[in-house]
């Protein structure tokens, strides 16, 4: 009886933080894939650094750490930083800026604190982790969404006949029903050509939002309230989420052998 109650409780606790653990980013397997990715462009000095910094853990491994400390009110500062919202037919310079900051504004700040030589190498190791995954967040369409909706978390749909909602499933569900590892997703990653990557790495970070914006559109024509998604959902943007997954990687890279 004691073990059945144990379980039971150990039930309640958990399954909300679960539960409320999917509704705010790319899940954990999709910030593994983009850290795994961004090793493989990372440029020497730039690698050694970022170990040094890191203390020899992987960006697979910190990619999540934005995510975690969310449990922590110590850092609710950052909490804006993963999303930015957009009217469908607008851009980021057009549209009203958050006074508690986004994910550009975020990122801004991010590169300042690891640039500045009078940053200890504490701060640097923790604003780089949070470097790592606002750059996986910029690349997910639903962090780039509606305010109306919390860039889709209020968008209730059906995944396989289970109630969702579309943040939660372009974050975690589509990933996690193609039931790989992060290492086998970014080791099967698409191959790119160094003209495609050279051009993966072009523009500003502004220029990215705007781009994953027009995905973001996309997504919100395409998809009707209470609608239920399945196979042919997948079938029509899991090659989306794999592309911007390796993109995000591509260019996280890119920003980190600016920086270093």
């Amino acid at each position: 009886m004691k073990f059945l109650l144990t379980c039971l409780l150990a039930t309640i606790f958990i399954l909300p933080l679960q539960s409320h653990a999917f509704d705010d980013f790319w899940g954990q397997t999709g910030h593994r894939v983009v850290g795994k990715i961004a090793d493989d462009y990372l440029c020497g000095k730039a690698k050694r650094e970022v170990k040094r910094l890191l203390k020899r853990k992987s960006l697979a491994f910190v990619s999540t750490f934005a995510d975690e400390i969310k449990s922590d009110n110590r850092y609710n500062e950052f909490y804006t930083w993963h999303y930015i919202n957009i009217p469908l037919d607008g851009n980021y310079e057009d549209s009203e800026v958050n006074p508690k900051g986004d994910l550009v504004t975020g990122i801004a700040y991010c590169k300042k604190i690891i640039t500045d030589k009078n940053s200890s190498d504490d701060d640097k190791a923790f604003y780089l982790k949070l470097l790592i995954h606002l750059i996986g967040d910029l690349h997910q369409p639903m962090h780039i969404g509606l305010q109306e909706d919390k860039g889709g978390n209020d968008f209730k749909v059906q995944w396989f006949y289970e109630d969702s909602n579309l943040h939660r499933v372009w974050d975690s569900e589509m990933i996690e029903s193609f039931d790989m590892s992060y290492d086998e997703l970014a080791e099967n990653a698409d191959y790119l050509t160094k003209k495609q990557v050279k051009a993966i790495q072009e523009g500003s970070v502004i220029d990215w939002v705007n781009e994953t914006h027009q995905l973001t559109k996309k997504v919100y024509v395409s998809t009707e309230p209470g609608e239920n998604l399945r196979y042919r959902y997948s079938y029509d943007y899991f090659t989306t989420v794999r592309s911007q997954l390796q993109i995000a990687g591509i260019r996280l890279a890119q920003v980190l052998n600016e920086l270093f």
